[in-house]
């Protein structure tokens, strides 16, 4: 192999790379000085830089070697040849006889038949591949691991000359580079609602300014150090009081890796080809998130996850960069975007700068996607690897209704979008007009429209949306964002504020509902194989009645004197509600022997969500006050598919026959008992499944806030005989279908209901 001693090496071309990206000229003489000091530098008689453009193809923009005629006008498809091989897989290629190779691809007007071995790279950025570099000799040699490492180093160099936008201005005319192509991505809708404005990343990414290393040595000591401090770091966590909580299984995976001989061993090297301990984490970093970008395999998605959050956990720590974003920060029209993110971390940011959120793991049932709809903030999750996809400052639309998010948008979409959230502004102008106008169908039956909620934050939303009651108040929410148990003047407070702000008093409150994937910090955790058929809601509270009576207490002391309404979760069977009614009984009579006020109308119900009630109905019926059905819990139960898997949640559609006659048993029932029924789960604030309710026979639906204005026009419009009439022929037959929609939308557009 050619001996590279006498030209100075891989650090004496780092520093000359360096001077010549200082340099005053323009892009293309940049380019061209760059690729023929790699190519001397590697005795290698072509260099050649490659940069993919939006339309997937690679254009040939710098050469040493080859016909200069070719620079821009020599392109090659993702899926061709040795140097699109490189794009697809984001690997390095060496090869001693090219030509030999399944891939090679001829160009004539390149001139290159001439070369036999070839050497090529990604040029990565934040594990995208933004183009390619290849050297390339005449005689068959083999290129040296040492000699990979350098030109992959190199790359980065480049990688950070196309983000800058350099190149643009010299791309071939009517063609874009890919880093800044507009993007068009499909996500699950979570919180409606459209959102335009510009990317901050909640844990924005540590960019590397400083690539070229001045002393390896030092460099190496500075990676060894940061990886002690955060090993200790680590450590502290897990060893300590046990504060991290759930997050324990993720710091021991990071634990692992931090420990991982191979990974320190490949920071290490690319240390030794003359850059920083920066650009090493960050090299690793784009390795990982490039295999991530091409892999399938759930569990090693997640584990190339982790150790993308490990490298940067390193640079944060190497650069004493904040590892999330300071809230106090956020320009004025912010669209966060995040991997994913808990409830209190959303309410550190400032609503009135937010216009998005865009999540990569979260779907519409997640503990951030009911704080994101109490808040009115337009949000998109289940976006696979978007933080890897958008950079800081990007434009972005977020279309909470569709779950469409446009990174980087053309002009023409960006103008659509701006008339879509005018003609929404103008819509939720008609649904405030109807604020103060009951609920009351054209046949003059009576709907009662009540508010879900779970925050303080959400009270705000009582007088905006014209409703005077909550149907559902989440008391979990306070204990999921709480540091630690909140003692029972904590809990005294809270309710007593949601009583107070609530017009006469007229909240149902639910006793915590926490267990399955509400896991409270500070909570022990006991693995199972089905946490949500596991030891959850109401069975948590029966088996520590300590818990539920503290609650209970605070409620009760919360309602002296006042209305108060009780919820108990998860109920499976009559004898646990008469269980939890035994606790509230012993609260009661504690309250008087200290001499607190009781309420003074106090009502005791059960959410119906596990499908044995639906068996028990009569019985259940005679001792609660009331019932509200859970229809989330409900449908995920009764078609045995998990809300939250992707795969399942869209199988089963709400408007089939099976799950509206269980829904209608539930309606049926409280008529004939006189026990009040309402419905408070997302189906109930979508107006074309609120009005099939109503046709069921509901006279009382909880939704979101956003969700009453729309619901609201649709009762309005409704006749409410004529719609249970026409549900009830579609329930007698008996076809088969899986799904009613297609028929109730005909005959709501028929009638003039507004959907």
């Amino acid at each position: 192999m050619p001996t590279r001693g006498a030209l100075g090496g891989p650090r004496l071309l780092l520093r000359r790379l360096r001077e010549v990206m200082a340099e005053p000229v323009n892009a293309q003489a940049r380019l061209d000085r760059i690729v023929v000091h790699i190519a001397a530098n590697m005795v290698a008689e072509v260099c050649s830089v490659y940069v993919l453009r939006a339309d997937s193809r690679l254009e040939l923009f710098a050469t040493e070697g080859l016909k200069r005629e070719a620079v821009h006008m020599t392109t090659i498809r993702v899926d061709e040849g040795l140097v699109g091989l490189i794009a697809k897989t984001a690997e390095p290629l060496a090869l001693t006889d090219a030509q030999a190779h399944p891939a090679f691809s001829y160009k004539p007007e390149t001139g290159e038949e001439i070369y036999n071995s070839f050497l090529g790279v990604p040029i990565l950025r934040g594990g995208n591949t933004l183009g390619v570099l290849v050297v390339q000799n005449r005689v068959k040699r083999a290129y040296s691991d040492e000699e990979v490492e350098v030109l992959e180093t190199i790359a980065m160099l480049l990688a950070e000359m196309i983000a800058s936008g350099e190149l643009q201005a010299i791309v071939r005319p009517g063609a874009e580079i890919a880093l800044r192509r507009p993007l068009a991505l499909k996500g699950s809708p979570v919180a409606d609602g459209v959102g335009l404005g510009h990317v901050v990343l909640h844990e924005p990414r540590v960019i590397v300014t400083q690539i070229v290393a001045e002393d390896g040595k030092r460099e190496l000591e500075r990676l060894d150090a940061a990886i002690e401090a955060m090993r200790a770091y680590i450590d502290q966590l897990l060893d300590g009081d046990g504060s991290a909580g759930e997050h324990r299984e993720v710091l021991e995976t990071f634990r692992m890796f931090a420990n991982d001989r191979g990974w320190l061993r490949r920071l290490r090297e690319a240390i030794s080809t003359g850059i920083t301990a920066e650009a090493a984490v960050e090299r690793v970093q784009n390795d990982a998130r490039a295999r991530l970008q091409r892999q399938t395999d759930p569990y090693l998605r997640e584990r190339l996850h982790d150790l993308d959050d490990l490298a940067n956990r390193l640079l944060h720590q190497r650069t004493g960069q904040a590892l999330v974003a300071a809230p106090e920060t956020l320009p004025d029209n912010a669209i966060l975007v995040a991997r994913s993110m808990g409830p209190a971390a959303l309410l550190e940011y400032d609503r009135k700068r937010l216009r998005g959120l865009v999540l990569e793991d979260a779907g519409a049932s997640s503990h951030v996607a009911i704080v994101a709809r109490a808040l009115g903030i337009p949000t998109v999750g289940d976006l696979d690897n978007i933080t890897s996809l958008v950079e800081q400052g990007d434009a972005l639309i977020v279309d909470g209704a569709t779950g469409e998010v446009h990174v980087r948008p053309q002009p023409d979409v960006e103008a659509a979008y701006r008339e879509k959230a005018r003609l929404r502004a103008r819509r939720q102008e008609q649904y405030h007009s109807l604020r103060d106008v009951p609920g009351r169908t054209v046949d003059g039956v009576d709907v009662g429209l009540h508010m879900n909620a779970g925050l303080l934050v959400d009270l705000q939303n009582l007088a905006e949306a014209g409703v005077r009651s909550i149907g559902l108040f989440r008391t979990e929410l306070q204990f999921m964002l709480a540091p630690q148990f909140p003692r029972l003047e904590k809990q005294y407070a809270l309710y007593r504020q949601v009583i107070d702000a609530t017009p006469d008093g007229a909240v149902t409150f639910r006793t915590l509902d926490i267990g399955g994937d509400k896991i409270l910090p500070y909570m022990q955790i006991y693995e199972e194989e089905n946490p949500a058929l596991g030891w959850r809601a109401i069975r948590i509270g029966l088996d520590r009645p300590g818990l539920l009576r503290s609650q209970l207490r605070a409620m009760l002391r919360a309602g002296a004197g006042r209305k108060l309404n009780i919820m108990f979760p998860m109920v499976a069977m009559v004898e646990e509600f008469d269980a939890a009614r035994l606790l509230v009984e012993r609260e009661l009579a504690h309250l008087a022997r200290h001499g607190y006020e009781a309420p003074s109308d106090l009502k005791l119900g059960v959410m119906v969500e596990v499908p044995s009630l639906l068996w028990q109905l009569e019985e259940l019926m005679q001792r609660v006050d009331f019932v509200s059905v859970g229809s989330n819990d409900l449908v995920q139960y009764l078609t045995a598919a998990d809300r939250d898997n992707k795969r399942v949640s869209g199988r089963f559609d709400v408007l089939s026959p099976p799950i509206l006659r269980a829904l209608r048993s539930v309606a049926r029932a409280g008529a004939a008992s006189g026990t009040p029924v309402t419905l408070c789960g997302e189906i109930g604030g979508r107006p074309l499944e609120a009005m099939t309710l109503i046709g069921l026979g509901y006279r009382g639906l909880s939704m979101s806030a956003a969700s009453i204005g729309p619901v609201k026009a649709a009762i309005l419009a409704m006749n409410a005989r004529e719609t249970a009439a026409f549900v009830e022929s579609l329930l007698a037959e008996r076809t088969g279908a899986s799904s009613l929609r297609e028929k109730l939308r005909a005959y709501a557009d028929a009638k003039g209901v507004p959907l």
